[in-house]
């Protein structure tokens, strides 16, 4: 049984999907830095890939991804064209050194591109970087998957497909504008599986404008039958301030904190009931996904696409607004999609901002993740007391625990891990 502290779920803290985060970016850090660190990734080096595809068909109302609509033909054409150019100035750089283990394909909604430039991209991607029969994986929105896409997935070898599916619930999809029927997303769920793609993720979410814990429940039941080898839980964030198409969403009609934190607690019973195997606070895998195997081995990671089971030391991020990843390093791109094919079509790098990792914040990114990851992390001797102290609120409720010099997140505690990481967190924390 989790315990209920609302004065903490009040403290809004980052999602860490990397640290330091995307708050601490500055245009101090960019193109200069980014070559200087491809220079000197060595040729045996494992490197993933993440390709960023910024359109949908439709734009949810949500969504805070970096995502505009696929209507205009010739922007799309063109934002592709710079993705391939992108894509190859990079291997230029790198002179053929890193070995590509796994290539992803998020959004926005890759779907929103014809199948056949998906082919182009791989096909430009397998070219001029070392990948011999990577890991690949793509997010698709269901509303625009096709027998065409089933086809050209199998044929490209994918192997990993998330769906966007959120909430089976008609009027929860209708307050969100989302609408896919539960028969939708059989079909394409069959359609995967016929092609032998059986590595399906789906992202749900709760504390959606209107939704009850009945609601979350029948998701779940829902969900639990379709049996996909990954599920996602997460919690709405709304931000209309920051994300304009929020604004559309009716939030006299959202779930209290209340009952935001019942429909996680629901969630979490659920599906370890139904034999998922938990990992971090919001992802599930079967028993035999190799994310459940990386949990139960103490391998979790965390990047910028959640826990995963990728531990390679460099990540490549492609396509406006994209990521890439070093041990000292994180730098993204130009966000806007016409300034970034701008940089692209003059043959310079597209970042343009970033951060520089020191030790002491690779140490703290260490106890951040292994906190996150594995709901422990190593204090060292000289500095538990001190530690403790700290965190002495957080052990009287019972949120936190001492297992000889490991600091451990206890089951009931799980729902404020992020908060304790934060606690390592230079600018939000006190250790």
């Amino acid at each position: 049984m989790w315990s209920y502290h609302p004065d903490l779920l009040a403290k809004p803290v980052p999602r860490y999907t990397s640290y330091p985060t995307a708050m601490e970016f500055t245009d101090a850090v960019g193109a200069d830095d980014y070559a200087l660190a491809l220079d000197r990734v060595e040729a045996a080096t494992p490197v993933s890939l993440y390709v960023h595809i910024p359109f949908c068909e439709q734009i949810c109302w949500y969504c805070g991804c970096n995502t505009g609509a696929a209507g205009r033909t010739q922007r799309l054409a063109d934002y592709l064209t710079a993705l391939r150019a992108e894509i190859s100035l990079v291997a230029k750089r790198l002179g053929g050194r890193g070995r590509v283990r796994r290539i992803a394909f998020g959004g926005g909604s890759p779907n929103a591109i014809a199948p056949v430039e998906l082919v182009r991209l791989l096909d430009r991607i397998l070219t001029v970087f070392d990948a011999h029969r990577p890991e690949i994986s793509i997010e698709l929105d269901p509303r625009g998957f096709s027998a065409e896409w089933a086809l050209v997935l199998a044929a490209a070898h994918v192997t990993r497909v998330s769906l966007g599916v959120q909430t089976f619930a008609p009027h929860v999809q209708q307050a969100i504008g989302r609408i896919q029927p539960l028969s939708h997303i059989e079909r394409v769920v069959a359609a995967l599986r016929l092609r032998d793609i059986d590595a399906i993720n789906f992202d749900l979410m709760y504390g959606l404008p209107g939704q009850s814990l009945a609601d979350l429940d029948t998701t779940l039941d829902e969900a639990i039958r379709l049996a996909p080898s990954r599920i996602a839980l997460f919690g709405y964030a709304h931000l209309p301030d920051m994300i304009p198409r929020q604004r559309r969403i009716d939030a006299t009609n959202l779930p209290d904190q209340q009952l935001r934190f019942a429909q996680a607690a629901l969630g979490n019973r659920r599906l370890t009931d139904a034999g998922y195997i938990p990992v971090g606070f919001d992802h599930f895998a079967l028993p035999d996904d190799p994310l459940a195997i990386a949990a139960g081995e103490g391998r979790v990671n965390r990047n910028f696409q959640g826990f995963t089971e990728d531990d390679a030391p460099v990540l490549l991020g492609f396509g406006a607004s994209a990521i890439s990843r070093f041990p000292d390093l994180i730098v993204q791109n130009e966000k806007r999609a016409g300034p970034y094919r701008d940089l692209v079509g003059e043959g310079r790098l597209a970042a343009v901002r970033g951060v520089s990792i020191d030790d002491v914040q690779r140490m703290r990114g260490e106890n951040i993740r292994n906190l996150l990851c594995s709901g422990r992390t190593r204090i060292g001797t000289e500095s538990r007391e001190r530690v403790r102290s700290i965190l002495g609120e957080y052990e009287r409720r019972g949120v936190i625990a001492w297992d000889a010099d490991d600091l451990v997140i206890r089951d009931e505690g799980l729902p404020y891990a992020r908060h304790v990481a934060a606690q390592f967190d230079s600018l939000r924390g006190t250790i």
